[in-house]
């Protein structure tokens, strides 16, 4: 790993790690000299990622309580320690809400609320020994202001986070800084053509950059926050959402 990455000698946990901005984060946390413990419910994802950044690959189901409380104590005794918690795991059902049964009600809100929850309690008693610790959280720019579409347990579960998240940053505080990032649309494989289109319309688009994001670009705020470059940022929402929350 380098020696004089932003990230050099950080110990970090990161969800979601198998695809998308999970996977963009792992790569540029290794380029950054992070020692990586990465969880995803996708063993073969989450073992090329591994394998390819050298990282801790342990499978685990986020909203299995036991799962992450076995995956935290694994990642913190095979890395010494954590520094840092990056929760990227998420998804959605959507749904108009007349449509919205309770089970995927409550799979969305377990998925993208809970399981950040559950991984930062875990890994609480081992980031209060470090010298710096970081949690960053990832919601959506969708919790800041919803796009329009079936998504209504999405977004609730994602502002929600964002509210644990200022929670967190105030019970920790001075100790453990905790942040959010909030994406727009980004170019991965789930990315609807419903929302991949309107947002590349060079004339129509609702973000102001007129384009959707690199998962680089996401990964590159996660880093931002995670770093000591951030030492005086906490209980901050960033919006990385090309400029739609506010054009």
């Amino acid at each position: 790993m380098p020696q004089d990455g932003r990230l050099a000698g950080r110990r970090v946990i990161a969800t979601g790690a198998a695809s998308g901005i999970g996977r963009a984060a792992a790569r540029l946390f290794a380029a950054e000299g992070a020692q990586l413990a990465l969880l995803d419910r996708n063993a073969e994802g989450l073992a090329e990622i591994a394998a390819e950044t050298g990282a801790l690959a342990i499978p685990c189901d986020v909203t299995d309580e036991a799962a992450v409380r076995a995956a935290v104590a694994q990642a913190a005794e095979a890395l010494g320690g954590l520094d840092g918690v990056c929760n990227v795991a998420g998804g959605a059902i959507p749904a108009r809400l007349a449509d919205t049964t309770l089970s995927d009600w409550n799979a969305v809100l377990t998925l993208n609320l809970t399981g950040p929850m559950l991984i930062c309690r875990e890994a609480l008693a081992h980031l209060e020994q470090a010298a710096r610790p970081s949690i960053v959280n990832v919601s959506s720019g969708s919790a800041l202001l919803p796009v329009g579409m079936a998504l209504g347990s999405y977004v609730a579960s994602k502002a929600g986070l964002i509210a644990l998240s200022k929670a967190l940053a105030s019970e920790l505080s001075p100790k453990v800084r905790v942040n959010v990032v909030c994406p727009g649309a980004v170019d991965t494989p789930i990315l609807p053509d419903v929302l991949r289109g309107p947002a590349n319309d060079p004339e129509r688009s609702p973000y102001a950059l007129r384009r959707v994001a690199d998962p680089e670009e996401i990964a590159a705020a996660l880093l931002f926050l995670l770093s000591d470059e951030a030492s005086y940022v906490t209980g901050a929402t960033l919006a990385v959402d090309g400029g739609r929350t506010f054009h």
